[in-house]
């Protein structure tokens, strides 16, 4: 089957879901690819056709996509169009985010030819999976998008719904207890409260945040061109020490793909 565009979407406040998604739309031709950030494009509003392919990726919050990019992809509709779905974890488990991510797109008319569970660092324990994806991830990436890719040769033929870890009802969603904080470097310049999905940084001063609003995303640390944000605190801290030794032994990806 002949792919005319490739439409990638990625909801990545750290910057390592991008790269994945990245490292897979670059087995087309770039000016077939255009991307769509969830972080700072916000809501999609796109139909696409049975000749173009969607790639998305999410990170899993709480062992479930972000509540918020269901939200933002509503309208996002397909017509029998193929999807590769990727999900990226900081090495704990991604329990029913993949699941929950196929089924909304089949829902929203797709087929999923392709879908796998990456490990990317830990955003909030940085500790933890510290540098990944790394050589032998980037190569298991590329071995799934060369496998997908080429089972778009055979598509639609022999397509069948993934039979893909998770559960049917979902996990229900945990909040993060953790919220970053500002330190004295912050200048007021509003980066952080601008690129925040959730409006949860106050526009005249950064320094405030709410608490209740906040998904711990860690957007404004990524983007703070001051480093004046960061989780700290002695329940940081604690939480990070626990967490680091309980989740220190190496995950891999997990795979899911088409058979010809």
């Amino acid at each position: 089957m002949e792919i005319n565009n490739v439409y990638s979407i990625y909801f990545s406040p750290s910057g390592t879901t991008k790269k994945i998604v990245k490292r897979i739309s670059s087995f087309f031709r770039k000016e077939k690819v255009s991307y769509h950030s969830l972080l700072s494009q916000r809501k999609v509003n796109q139909t696409l056709s049975p000749n173009e392919l969607l790639i998305i990726g999410l990170p899993v919050f709480s062992g479930r996509i972000p509540s918020l990019c269901k939200e933002l992809l509503k309208e996002l509709h397909g017509m029998n169009t193929p999807a590769i779905v990727i999900v990226s974890y900081g090495n704990r488990d991604y329990e029913d985010a993949l699941i929950e991510l196929k089924n909304t797109l089949e829902t929203q008319g797709f087929n999923i030819i392709g879908a796998a569970a990456f490990i990317a660092q830990h955003s909030i324990f940085t500790d933890v999976a510290k540098d990944r994806p790394d050589k032998k991830d980037i190569e298991i990436i590329d071995s799934f998008s060369k496998k997908c890719f080429k089972y778009l040769d055979f598509y639609p033929n022999n397509y069948k719904t993934l039979d893909i870890k998770g559960n049917i009802p979902y996990r229900k969603i945990s909040k993060m207890p953790i919220t970053p904080s500002t330190n004295k470097n912050c200048n007021y310049c509003g980066i952080c409260s601008e690129m925040c999905p959730v409006h949860a940084i106050d526009m005249n001063n950064p320094k405030n945040t709410n608490k209740q609003l906040c998904i711990s995303c860690t957007a404004c640390i990524s983007v703070c061109p001051q480093h004046a944000r960061k989780f700290s605190g002695l329940l940081y801290h604690f939480a990070a020490k626990k967490f680091s030794k309980k989740y220190k032994q190496r995950k891999e990806p997990e795979v899911f793909i088409q058979d010809k």
